[in-house]
C-alpha cells in the first residue's frame, strides 16, 4: 500500500480549556481528493490550521512525507509543498491579477517578486520567468485575460479562482482549500469543482473542507466526519451519506439552527 502523503497522530488541541480537537488520526494518500466536513464547530478549521502551521496542537503529531511537522513553521511546509486557500478570501486586493500569482512563486526565486522588481538584470530575468510560469497558470484557470486587472475588481467567484491559482503557483504537492465554494451560486461552485477535479486527474493531493455536500459527494474519495472536535465516520461518500453518527449530527444543526 502506498504510504500516506499526510498522517496525523492522536491530535488534540484545546482552547482555554475548550476542547477543539481530540485525539484524531487519519492520513491522506498522494493522489487523493479527501474532504473534512462537519457541522459549525466540529473542528474543521482548526485541523487546517494545525496542517498549515498557524495552530500548534496541544498534543499529538502530524506528518508529511514521512517528516514530522506539527512544530514547523509555516514558510518550511509551504517549502515541503503544503499550500493554502482560504474561507475568508487571502489576495491583494490592491495588486495585478499576474502579480497576485507571482506571489504564489517566491519561494522558487532568490530574492521574490519584489527583490526582482527592485535589483539587477539576472533577477529581473528571474522576474520575467516567474511572469510567463504565471501567466501560463492564469490560461489554465481561463484569467489570462484579467492579467492586468486590479486583483478587487474582479468578481467574487474570480477572486475564488485567482485565490486558487496562487496557492498553485507554489507547485504544492497538497493542497488545503478551505470552503472554495462558500459564497458562490450553484453554477460558479460547479466550475471550482471541475478545476479541483481536473488538478486531481494531473496528480494532485487534495484536503478539501467544504459545506456544499453535492461537490463533496461527487469530487471525493474519502471522506472524513467531524463533530464536537471527534471523529465520526469515515469512508467513501456511500457509506458516510448513511452513516447514523453523520445524520444525527447533521440533523441536530438543523433543529438548532
Amino acid at each position: 500500500m502506498t504510504a500516506p502523503l499526510l498522517r496525523t497522530e492522536a491530535l488534540n488541541c484545546y482552547f482555554d480549556g475548550l476542547r477543539a480537537v481530540a485525539d484524531l488520526s487519519f492520513e491522506v494518500r498522494p493522489g487523493e481528493i479527501k474532504a473534512v466536513i462537519g457541522p459549525n464547530g466540529a473542528g474543521k478549521s482548526t485541523l487546517f490550521n494545525m496542517i498549515a502551521g498557524v495552530t500548534r496542537p496541544t498534543s499529538g503529531q502530524i506528518f508529511f512525507d514521512g517528516v514530522r511537522i506539527d512544530a514547523m513553521p509555516t514558510f518550511r511546509r509551504a517549502r515541503l509543498g503544503i499550500a493554502r486557500t482560504f474561507q475568508n478570501l487571502q489576495i491583494f486586493r490592491e495588486m495585478t491579477v499576474l502579480e497576485n500569482v507571482m506571489t504564489g512563486r517566491h519561494m522558487h526565486g532568490r530574492a521574490g517578486v519584489i527583490g526582482a522588481l527592485l535589483h539587477g538584470p539576472s533577477l529581473r530575468a528571474e522576474n520575467r520567468a516567474m511572469a510567463d510560469a504565471a501567466l501560463e497558470l492564469l490560461a489554465r484557470f481561463e484569467l489570462d485575460g484579467k492579467a492586468d486587472v486590479v486583483a478587487g475588481d474582479l468578481g467574487f467567484g474570480q477572486m475564488k479562482v485567482l485565490e486558487l491559482a496562487r496557492a498553485l503557483a507554489s507547485e504544492p504537492r497538497l493542497l488545503l482549500l478551505d470552503e472554495p465554494a462558500a459564497g458562490l451560486p450553484q453554477a460558479e461552485a460547479e466550475h471550482i469543482g471541475k478545476i479541483i477535479s481536473a488538478l486531481n486527474r494531473d496528480g494532485m493531493t487534495v484536503l478539501l473542507v467544504e459545506h456544499n455536500m453535492r461537490m463533496v459527494m461527487s469530487l471525493s474519495h474519502d471522506i472524513l466526519v467531524l463533530n464536537n472536535g471527534m471523529r465520526i465516520a469515515e469512508g467513501d461518500a456511500d457509506s458516510v451519506r448513511r452513516h447514523p453518527d453523520v445524520l444525527a449530527a447533521y440533523l441536530g444543526e438543523a433543529e438548532h439552527a
